[in-house]
């Protein structure tokens, strides 16, 4: 029996009997209309739009879709949908399963549909990230021949992840994580419709913050646990679901958290200063605090990357490099997974050595400019690329300071007014101590104490 009865059989089901299917398969948007967040892929004309013959002439554009974004935000309705309103067959299969001897079956099976009942069939790969070169190679003769059309879902970057060959041929969407809006009306609307809830439960307002912290921008989770809780609430003749039957059901106390008050930045301050304290287990608590209550991964790895310049600094030269990999990792595998990268820099920042001294001197110069000290660049120093530039002296007796031994020369930098000015005053912890003997050498030097040697431009 080919996939697609499997998704034709559910379907009628569903229809005779919508309790028989999860929450999350129910509340599943039929038409573009009713899918939830991703605004800026609906407008219309969109390629979207386009796809499904939304705007006249029929379905138009590539045979073949890229949807690129983190889990739960609705990459495979979007598929689904696309299938519904273009009246295609539907096959759905997973790169974590499926090889390319099931990708083959799929496309035979496919150009017979489309030969003998001219019945086109969306072909729906979820994870293709995990296909190899060789197995991502095997779906192009389907896509440049139009066997299928091919909606792929992934949640890497595909410039990194998928072949050129592939990504060339594709319509790439970008999906956005679901904002608390988005999921508020869709568990709203899971609530009050006869194909969700029909109204059976209702969820208090503090009840359905908790619900939007655990989902944490996945609709799928968001509508999962609210059938698990509505279930316990009517199990226990309940009308609504209390914030403790939620807790109960999802297995997780509230956390006292407030995303857009003041709980929000106390927690973030007390994670920074708990690093900069080097307390390590403070840390991962505060941290676990803002991934228990929601908060935005990437909020927590840009506040990771600022520590790292304003309390490590070159104490420690690999805790920005450290903090920088995270923010990029978390942007590419999301929640819940991209908690473990939080993690792994959170320790590596609270246990390196400290130093504030990037900080301070730029604060320092930033100071002295806004107070005026910003003389004119020395006339050596200048631009001597132009014609007329010798006659003004420009970049005249400049040293180039790799024709000099030791590669310093002595010769002035700065503007007279802040010549003599110590922005950087390095500390002795960890790596900086090296950075602290260096300075003060080649202050040395350029103050004199060196060799000059040709000049240029």
């Amino acid at each position: 029996m080919e996939p697609d009865l499997f998704t034709a059989a559910a379907e009628a089901r569903q229809e005779k009997d919508p309790s028989s299917s999860p929450l999350a398969v129910r509340m599943r948007p039929r038409t573009l209309d009713e899918v939830v967040g991703q605004q800026h892929l609906l407008k219309p004309g969109s390629p979207l739009r386009r796809l499904v013959g939304e705007g006249g002439g029929g379905p138009a554009g590539p045979s073949s879709v890229l949807l690129w974004g983190p889990p739960g935000i609705g990459k495979t309705t979007l598929a689904y949908v696309v299938s519904r309103a273009t009246n295609k067959r539907f096959v759905e299969l997973s790169a974590i399963t499926a090889g390319v001897k099931e990708v083959r079956t799929v496309i035979d099976s496919a150009r017979r549909a489309a030969g003998g009942f001219g019945k086109e069939t969306v072909l729906f790969l979820d994870e293709i990230h995990r296909f190899s070169k060789a197995q991502q190679d095997s779906l192009l003769p389907a896509v440049e021949n139009r066997w299928v059309t091919l909606i792929a879902a992934t949640t890497e970057n595909p410039y990194f992840s998928i072949i050129s060959p592939l990504l060339s041929r594709s319509l790439l969407l970008t999906l956005e994580t679901l904002t608390d809006e988005d999921l508020s009306g869709l568990l709203h609307r899971a609530l009050t419709e006869e194909r969700g809830l029909g109204g059976a439960v209702t969820l208090p307002a503090d009840s359905e913050a908790h619900l939007l912290r655990i989902a944490g921008g996945d609709a799928r989770r968001a509508l999962t646990a609210l059938e698990a809780a509505a279930g316990a609430a009517i199990d226990k003749s309940e009308k609504e679901i209390s914030l403790q039957t939620l807790e109960e059901t999802v297995d997780r106390a509230a956390v006292r958290y407030d995303r857009d008050g003041d709980q929000h930045y106390d927690v973030a301050s007390a994670l920074i200063k708990s690093i900069r304290g080097s307390d390590v287990d403070a840390a991962l608590h505060y941290l676990a605090r803002m991934i228990e209550a929601g908060e935005d991964p990437r909020f927590i790895a840009r506040r990771l990357m600022i520590s790292a310049s304003e309390d490590i600094g070159l104490a420690d030269p690999t805790a920005l490099p450290t903090a920088v990999a995270a923010a990029q990792a978390v942007a590419m595998i999301g929640f819940p997974e991209a908690a473990l990268t939080l993690s792994h820099a959170t320790i590596a920042l609270a246990l390196a050595p400290k130093s504030n001294a990037a900080t301070t001197a730029i604060g320092a110069a930033l100071a002295d400019v806004r107070n005026g000290l910003a003389g004119a660049v020395p006339p050596h120093l200048r631009d001597g690329h132009y014609k007329g530039a010798a006659k003004l002296g420009h970049a005249q007796g400049y040293v180039y300071p790799h024709d000099v031994a030791g590669g310093i020369a002595a010769q002035q930098y700065a503007p007279d007014e802040v010549h003599s000015k110590r922005y950087y005053e390095p500390t002795r912890y960890g790596a900086e101590a090296r950075y602290a003997d260096v300075v003060e050498k080649v202050r040395e030097r350029l103050r004199g104490e060196g060799t000059s040697g040709p000049s240029g431009d």
